[in-house]
């Protein structure tokens, strides 16, 4: 696992039925290539966040599919409609196995 890894997402806390909203997230990761290698010489094992999905309820809303070039800390901002009250949960995948997730409640009012 990566370390110092911080998920951050900024959901509204409320909507009306059928509005659609600006959801934003971030992700700490320094995002290493496998290209650099350490002052030893010995290459630096590639770690990259490689998958990001946003779910509403258990139904995808958004996936990307990230590669090499990604900069570090990747921000991902989109809009969704929200139907109804309920959970968006947001997973992050890392080349090493780690799983980042996090998760936000909306409410219809």
């Amino acid at each position: 696992m990566a370390e110092g890894v911080k998920p951050r997402v900024k959901v509204p806390r409320k909507a009306a039925a059928g509005d659609v909203i600006t959801i934003k997230t971030l992700i700490s990761h320094k995002m290493e290539s496998g290209q650099r290698k350490d002052k030893d010489g010995n290459v630096i094992p590639r770690s990259i966040i490689h998958t990001f999905t946003c779910k509403f309820n258990g139904e995808l809303v958004m996936s990307a599919n990230l590669h090499g070039a990604i900069s570090t800390n990747p921000y991902f901002q989109f809009e969704a409609k929200v139907p109804e009250a309920g959970d968006f949960t947001f997973e992050w995948l890392d080349d090493d196995g780690s799983v980042y997730t996090d998760q936000k409640s909306i409410a219809i009012g």
